[in-house]
């Protein structure tokens, strides 16, 4: 019996010793924690002076945490105490501003890794917290909260100064923002300052030019996530905001805010050089730069210059050859969106511009502004060689051509070359044999303007040119030149 607790003993006698030396390791890993602690605050009280390091140290040190466990609490330069040295390591981050956490996506950094982890939810999208009552999902859980608020109705925060209610104190401290002024938010690239935190978020990224939210229908990106999805509605066709006047319906409630002022004649954007107004804020910018002569988009390839970034961009494509905008009905192209729609007035003979002195209508306005002059008699553009006068300056530059001897449209079949378009237009029907104007009456066919309305005149019996000699009319001014040789043979030579 003695032998067997012998050995029993031997057995027990190990077991004791080698729980007797991982207690020793563990008293020493704890005396390399307090140490490496210890260190810590010597660093961190190094910064408010040796008085205040040798007073904390005999007060703090000795402090004991509130459970009575008897280990020691550590109180850093801002007051806050901490029992686990992690936490401590984590609250050092705040004094030292260390953000080890990188975004790999966007470049932002954080100091805590679930401040990483929530924030990489706006690149996945990924929103985990659902509202149980509207289905709305959210990426925090603080933001659930707060908006569980508005099903409730709960809004237990106010405002002092102007009575409004909020759901969250974080809302109510940010609207104080309103009546004090303050923006604590500073952009060290240009000096602007934020009242929000999310305002100055998207601000930064017009300097860093991060867009991280992409279509995926056009690849085109977006530095907020509201301009990616009104963006989406170009893809989708959707137009939410109608006009209650005419019917008209827009992508965006802008679009119909700035729409309703041509029903209401609201010009609210004043130009203090000229007294011209605007309905909307980008008209009266972009009018000011014609008396600044501002002209901020230069074209690299050809070296012009544009005060209008949508011209900069539809100028680009004279070199890109790029035509974005497709005519269903006939498959032109076309560079810009306002060309098509013009375009397609052939198709629908819409003509909305309308001459209120003789009627006539016109498809384009640029087209009735021209028109315009023949009543005016205005011909501001003159010939310096033989000093004619022209009330359309495209008129004017074929007329130049006579001078120059210009003749930069060729026909493709004959190679004979014409010094305008149209005239090449109506040669080429020599070659196609196309006749597009039809006599309603006699369903005779014609390959120019000029001799179908001379040929309509053998129906209406209209003689417009009168001889001045005799006072004979004529339908055709050909018939009259041929009739005014006999005068001129009458008349006698001296």
């Amino acid at each position: 019996m003695m032998q067997i607790k012998e050995e029993n003993q031997d057995d027990v006698e190990p077991r004791v010793k080698a729980e007797v030396k991982q207690e020793e390791v563990d008293g020493e890993v704890e005396d390399s924690k307090r140490k490496c602690l210890v260190e810590l605050l010597k660093k961190s009280d190094e910064q408010h002076g040796e008085e205040n390091d040798e007073r904390d140290s005999h007060e703090n040190d000795q402090q004991t945490d509130k459970h009575g466990t008897g280990k020691r609490l550590r109180r850093l330069q801002c007051g806050k105490s901490f029992l686990p040295f992690s936490h401590l390591k984590e609250h050092q981050k705040i004094h030292t501003k260390e953000k080890s956490y990188c975004c790999t996506q966007c470049g932002k950094s954080f100091r805590q890794v679930k401040r990483l982890k929530t924030h990489q939810r706006i690149h996945t999208r990924e929103k985990m917290y659902r509202c149980s009552q509207c289905e709305q999902s959210f990426s925090e859980m603080n933001h659930l909260w707060e908006h569980k608020k508005i099903h409730s109705g709960e809004k237990l925060h106010h405002c002092s100064q102007c009575g409004k209610s909020f759901g969250g104190a974080r809302n109510l401290q940010i609207h104080q923002r309103v009546h004090t002024g303050e923006k604590p938010y500073h952009c060290s690239q240009c000096g602007k300052n934020f009242s929000q935190a999310g305002h100055f978020r998207r601000h930064e990224r017009i300097h860093t030019g991060i867009k991280p939210y992409h279509c995926s229908q056009c690849e085109k990106s977006f530095a907020e996530d509201q301009t990616l999805k009104i963006h989406q509605r170009i893809h989708t066709g959707e137009k939410l905001f109608d006009c209650c006047q005419c019917g008209k319906s827009f992508a965006h409630a802008a679009s119909l805010k700035i729409h309703q002022r041509i029903h209401t004649g609201e010009t609210p954007y004043h130009c203090s050089q000229c007294d011209r107004r605007f309905t909307c804020s980008r008209g009266l910018r972009s009018h000011q730069m014609v008396h600044t002569g501002e002209k901020p988009y230069e074209c690299t390839q050809c070296g012009k210059t544009f005060s209008q970034f949508g011209n900069f961009k539809h100028h680009q494509r004279v070199h890109t050859g790029e035509k974005p905008y497709h005519c269903s009905q006939c498959d032109k192209k076309f560079t810009q969106s306002s060309n098509l729609k013009v375009h397609q007035r052939i198709h629908t003979q819409e003509k909305p511009h309308h001459c209120f002195q003789c009627g006539k209508n016109f498809s384009r306005l640029e087209n009735l502004k021209e028109h315009q002059k023949v009543h005016t008699g205005e011909k501001p553009h003159h010939c310096s060689q033989c000093g004619k006068s022209y009330a359309q300056y495209a008129t004017f530059q074929i007329h130049l051509r006579t001078h120059t001897g210009e003749t930069p449209y060729p026909c493709s079949q004959c190679e004979k070359k014409f010094s305008c378009a149209r005239i090449l237009k109506v040669h080429q029907r020599i070659h196609s044999g196309e006749k597009p104007y039809h006599c309603t009456q006699c369903g005779k066919s014609f390959a120019h303007d000029s001799t179908f309305k001379n040929h309509q005149r053998v129906h209406t019996g209209e003689k417009p040119y009168h001889c001045t000699q005799c006072g004979k009319t004529f339908s055709q001014n050909a018939h009259l030149k041929t009739h005014q040789k006999i005068h001129a043979r009458e008349t006698p030579k001296h």
